[in-house]
Order: C-alpha cells, then sequence, then structure tokens
C-alpha cells in the first residue's frame, strides 16, 4: 500500500514538472534556466537581420530559453506577443517597440504579473519608467547629430545645399531622433531639407520616395536617409534617372551594415553613421542581471563610430555585418 502511495505522489510531481515546462519554464527542465521572450520588429533591413542574429546566438551561448516572436512592423502584433508572454510566465520580456507611444497598458499588465521588461534598440514615449528595467541601444539623436555634422563640414563655401530626407517608419524613436539631431546639427547653415518622407526603413521604399522626389524637385543636392537600406534603394533610384549617386548627388546614412559599407566603399554612399546590430551579448548579460534582482543602469548606449568612404575600405573585409 505504501509503495502504491509513494508511486502516486511520484506521478503527480513529475506531471506538475511537466505542465510546467509547458507554460513557459525552460524546455530542458532546468529549473534554474531563464527563459526570455523577445519581441523583434521585423525583417526590414540588413540591420533587423543581424540584430536578431545576434540575439538568437547570444542566448543559445548563455543557456537561455528564447521565445521569439516577429512583429513584422506592426505594433498590434507586438502587444499580442507581450501579452503571450505574460501568459506563458517567462522570466523576463525583452522587445525592441516599432513605435514610441501606446505601451503603458500592456507594460503595467507584465509589470502586475512581476515579469521585468528590457527595451532593446529603441526607446518608447512614456512618463512612468518603472514599467521597464533598462533601455539597451544606440543613441539615435545623437546618430543623426554626427551626420549633420559632417554635412555642415563637406558643404563649406557651396552656398545653399538642398538635402531630400528617407525617414524610418513613421513614429518611431530612430526615425524621429535621426531626424531631430540632423536638424540640431545643420541649423542656422546654409543647408535646407527640401523634402521629407518615410521609406518604412526598406530598400524598396527608399526607391519608391526617391523616385518621387526626383519627379518633383530637380535641385536634389543630398540625400539623408535614416537607415543603409532606404540609401541603398535611393541609388537605385538615381542611377536610373541617369544620374551619379555619390557625385551628383551625395548620400548620408545610418547602419553601417555590409551592402551600405561597399556602397560607401564604392563612392556610391559618401558618408555613414555606424548603428550596432549586435546587442546579443549585452542584452544576455542585463537579462541574467536583471533576473537575479541585481541593479542595472536604466540606460546603457552602445559605442558606435563613423565611416569615410576609406575607414570603409580598411574595415569592409572584416565586416560581422
Amino acid at each position: 500500500m505504501l509503495r502504491r502511495l509513494m508511486a502516486a505522489v511520484a506521478g503527480v510531481a513529475l506531471c506538475g514538472a511537466l505542465a510546467a515546462c509547458g507554460s513557459g519554464g525552460s524546455a530542458s527542465g532546468d529549473d534554474d534556466a531563464i527563459t526570455m521572450g523577445f519581441s523583434q520588429v521585423g525583417a526590414e533591413s540588413g540591420w533587423r537581420t543581424a540584430n536578431t542574429k545576434s540575439i538568437r546566438e547570444a542566448a543559445k551561448a548563455a543557456g537561455i530559453e528564447l521565445k521569439f516572436s516577429d512583429a513584422q512592423q506592426k505594433q498590434e502584433n507586438q502587444i499580442k506577443a507581450i501579452r503571450s508572454f505574460i501568459q506563458q510566465r517567462v522570466d523576463v520580456i525583452a522587445f525592441s517597440p516599432v513605435v514610441e507611444t501606446g505601451w503603458d497598458n500592456v507594460l503595467l499588465e507584465a509589470k502586475r504579473a512581476n515579469i521585468p521588461v528590457i527595451l532593446t534598440d529603441r526607446a518608447i514615449d512614456s512618463d512612468d519608467e518603472s514599467l521597464y528595467e533598462t533601455f539597451l541601444g544606440s543613441d539615435f539623436v545623437e546618430e543623426g547629430r554626427k551626420a549633420g555634422e559632417w554635412l555642415v563640414e563637406d558643404s563649406k563655401g557651396e552656398g545653399t545645399v538642398n538635402v531630400v530626407e528617407l525617414q524610418g517608419t513613421t513614429g518611431s524613436a530612430p526615425a524621429l531622433d535621426r531626424q531631430e539631431g540632423f536638424q540640431e546639427a545643420i541649423s542656422g547653415s546654409d543647408i535646407k531639407i527640401i523634402a521629407s518622407q518615410t521609406g518604412d526603413f526598406t530598400r524598396s521604399g527608399g526607391k519608391q520616395v526617391m523616385e518621387a522626389f526626383l519627379k518633383s524637385h530637380s535641385d536634389i543636392d543630398v540625400v539623408y536617409a535614416h537607415n543603409d537600406d532606404m540609401g541603398l534603394g535611393a541609388i537605385e533610384a538615381i542611377e536610373a534617372a541617369g544620374k551619379k549617386p555619390g557625385e551628383d548627388i551625395k548620400i548620408i546614412t545610418v547602419d553601417a551594415v555590409k551592402d551600405g559599407m561597399q556602397a560607401l566603399a564604392d563612392g556610391k554612399i559618401n558618408f555613414i553613421v555606424e548603428c550596432n546590430p549586435l546587442l546579443g551579448d549585452q542584452l544576455m548579460d542585463l537579462v541574467q542581471k536583471v533576473v537575479a534582482g541585481e541593479q542595472v543602469p536604466k540606460r546603457v548606449v552602445v559605442e558606435e563610430t563613423t565611416f569615410t568612404q576609406e575607414e570603409a575600405k580598411k574595415v569592409l573585409p572584416e565586416r560581422q555585418y
């Protein structure tokens, strides 16, 4: 009788352990393993692809179980994913917000469930900083400022310089901040933004918008693209119009992915401000500290640089993304 009772208890314990695994615990059954829900913006650019790869590889190396969701550049998809992570009782949630606003309700749900949240790559616009533990990412305003400062220096003595701006996704942190930083840097100069429109961070979007700009403006001197992919799309449009990118129309972009760096080395892009996508290792370090209850900085800025044509030629052979 005692033997049958012990067997039944063991069976109940085993079922409980399996149920825990099915509801968001470690797939390996290791109770100490961290489970992270991660909602990515999408796969709209070479930068985003490199960012996703970095996060996947770093999670695997750190022994962190990753529940990954692709939002396909839609905020409603990210909100659904975050709610799903909450229901699965993950240990931590990380996400790169599609846009800045509209997150308070779902992040409050995570807070009430005692699930810490980490922002990656992009910030949110909220008065309640208690809704997230930390934000790991670039200083997008500084990136825009660097782009503008280079153009101010490069165009000295040229008189009026007309710029068309290829913006990122409307309402997103990088689009808003890169525009702000650029405008700040060119303020008081002879540089004027004569047209500005979103290309949604995609190569096809950049090409379409640039085609429209070329039809409506005959006096374009410079393209300022919020990422390399839109800049590469602009190159296609400029070449199709019979002009030389980098010469007839100068191009400034942000990111420094391989395709962009190759175009810079080839002289089709004139200047690139780096935005480093390889955040995986830093993110996993923050995840482990947050889950352990350790204090982490509210803001962690990624170190980045800029590239001219000659600098691109030097680093391109060893470029990881």
